[in-house]
């Protein structure tokens, strides 16, 4: 085989990886504005540059933790955000954490199930969806994501982990932490996540890119709807 050969077909895999996952942070990018707008910080983190207009840029550059336990902070692929919501911390907590009505509020969740019965607590899974249409490079198909809470504290914090898979497309595993604290104002929200990979990390300024659009969404999902549950 050529090397011009090797060279497109290595360039049509990067392809058939990097348009679906485009495709899964189309919500995302939409509501943050343009892909240049996204704009990875530093390791990673979010910062006022990188952060869309009216999200809070990080108070605390320590990361963060659920009973002493956080991300992978070794994998090339991690983001951090946060935003304060004007809403009691009882009702972003339970919206948040009521995992089962996700799609009321999330655009980009398609479906979602518990995979046990009972409140949120360590050990519990549940599996959710987002779709990806088709392109010229891969056919429309599905993300299913299943993910596994670790630890949880009552009204402070949780980290759940697990994979994402779907054709064309697959995260090994993925490490999600939220802080919940009372401040002035409301509730101070903070989210920091990494994804682990091949795929993934083939491309890391653009799957970092993505993964922060993704964040700054759902964070903006969840006060716009804790603020109207409150208001």
């Amino acid at each position: 085989m050529s090397n011009s050969q090797i060279r497109r077909r290595s360039g049509k895999r990067r392809a058939l990886f990097l348009i679906p996952l485009a495709a899964v942070a189309l919500t995302a990018v939409s509501a943050c504005g343009s892909d240049d707008d996204i704009r990875p910080a530093e390791a990673g983190r979010a910062a006022p540059s990188a952060a869309p207009t009216g999200s809070a840029a990080p108070t605390d550059p320590a990361a963060l933790t659920c009973q002493g336990q956080g991300i992978d902070e070794s994998a090339p692929i991690h983001y951090r955000a946060e935003t304060v919501i004007n809403a009691p911390l009882s009702t972003v907590w339970n919206l948040h954490t009521d995992v089962a009505r996700w799609s009321e509020w999330q655009q980009a969740v398609a479906t979602i199930e518990r995979l046990d019965q009972g409140p949120l607590q360590p050990g519990s899974q549940f599996r959710w969806t987002t779709p990806v249409p088709a392109t010229t490079l891969s056919p429309a198909t599905t993300l299913s994501i299943t993910s596994s809470v670790q630890q949880l504290e009552q009204n402070k914090c949780i980290r759940w982990t697990g994979p994402a898979v779907g054709e064309g497309v697959h995260i090994d595993n993925g490490t999600h932490v939220w802080n919940f604290t009372e401040v002035d104002g409301g509730v101070l929200v903070r989210t920091e996540e990494n994804w682990n990979g091949a795929q993934v990390e083939a491309d890391v300024p653009t799957s970092t890119g993505f993964l922060g659009a993704g964040l700054e969404t759902w964070l903006a999902e969840l006060k716009a709807t804790a603020e109207a549950h409150h208001g």
